[in-house]
């Protein structure tokens, strides 16, 4: 059986890319983002579930909107991706990248471009850390010496 993870990562980078962010890892690679629609972009709605305490029973906590596609290049690989919200042409595009990523001399160029996003996804969210960060404000209480 094939070890899953590496195309696991892939796409859960490509699940944090803009359609734009996509486009360019396409390019980077060679990777023609034309592709056979086998399933075109829809948008629907997933129940979220939930569990109590992390470990509790499950609940459902509302949904979700989610857009899926699913696509073919020519030579015959499949590429599938689900996105939340209603972005259509991020969802087909990240479609394509996850078929072209099954194509093993497209695979480096990807994983490239795909750690750079992934690199500037988190520089983003430590300088909105650290934005957040200097605008904390620390509460204490002082003894009365009364008790």
């Amino acid at each position: 059986m094939p070890d899953l993870a590496p195309r696991q990562r892939a796409m859960a980078r490509a699940g944090q890319a803009s359609a734009d962010e996509l486009l360019a890892a396409l390019a980077r690679a060679g990777a023609a983002p034309e592709a056979e629609d086998l399933r075109a972009p829809e948008t629907g709605l997933v129940m979220v579930r939930g569990r109590i305490g992390g470990d509790g029973r499950p609940f459902n906590a509302g949904e979700a909107t989610v857009t899926r596609a699913a696509v073919r290049l020519p030579g015959g690989e499949t590429g599938f991706a689900y996105h939340l919200g209603r972005d259509r042409a991020r969802a087909r595009l990240a479609a394509i990248l996850d078929a072209h990523w099954q194509r093993p001399e497209a695979r480096p160029a990807l994983e490239a471009a795909l750690a750079e996003i992934a690199g500037r996804r988190v520089e983003a969210a430590q300088r909105a850390a650290r934005k957040a960060a200097a605008t904390r404000v620390t509460f204490f209480t002082l003894a009365r010496g009364e008790d």
